[in-house]
């Protein structure tokens, strides 16, 4: 087999075990990868702001927003108008976005980034050379995208079959 082909192998074996993974987070949580994400990030920060979230989690303002009214629309997430500032907007897990979020398995990326931190410093900065020489090679440097396993639309949520 060429090596070509088997970085091919690689990368699609990387993108069945994010699919696979955000099957069962939308099975068993009801939820996508970037909204467990962003729920998370809520849970975390206690009092946050549309603005400081999305910086939190490397997602622009409009997806966050985007992402949150799908939240706010389930009841796992509430907006509230500062008492300080009216300008700034908050928002909050509701007693049932808490319940989901406990429920929830852990983000893909958090097993990915505890072993990666375990790695050499060589080696770390060898695996992201050669990851952005791939994303370059595959005209993707310029997409726009949070750091987030996830497969598919960021915003989007999908039916999955049982």
């Amino acid at each position: 087999m060429d090596k070509h082909e088997e970085v091919l192998i690689a990368l699609r074996q990387i993108i069945r075990a994010i699919d696979l993974h955000s099957r069962k987070l939308n099975k068993v949580a009801g939820l996508t990868g970037p909204q467990l994400v962003l729920m998370r990030a809520i849970r975390d920060s206690g009092e946050v702001t549309i603005r400081q979230l999305s910086n939190n989690t490397n997602m622009s303002q409009a997806t966050a927003t985007t992402i949150l009214d799908r939240l706010e629309k389930r009841e796992l997430v509430v907006r509230e108008r500062s008492k300080l500032d009216k300008r700034k907007v908050h928002a909050y897990l509701t007693e049932t976005g808490k319940e989901v979020l406990a429920k929830a398995p852990l983000p893909l990326q958090e097993n990915f980034v505890s072993r990666f931190q375990e790695l050499e410093e060589w080696e770390q900065s060898l695996l992201l050379s050669s990851v952005q020489r791939i994303s370059s090679m595959m005209n993707a440097e310029h997409l726009d995208v949070a750091a987030v396993l996830e497969v598919g639309s960021i915003t989007k949520q999908e039916e999955i079959a049982p």
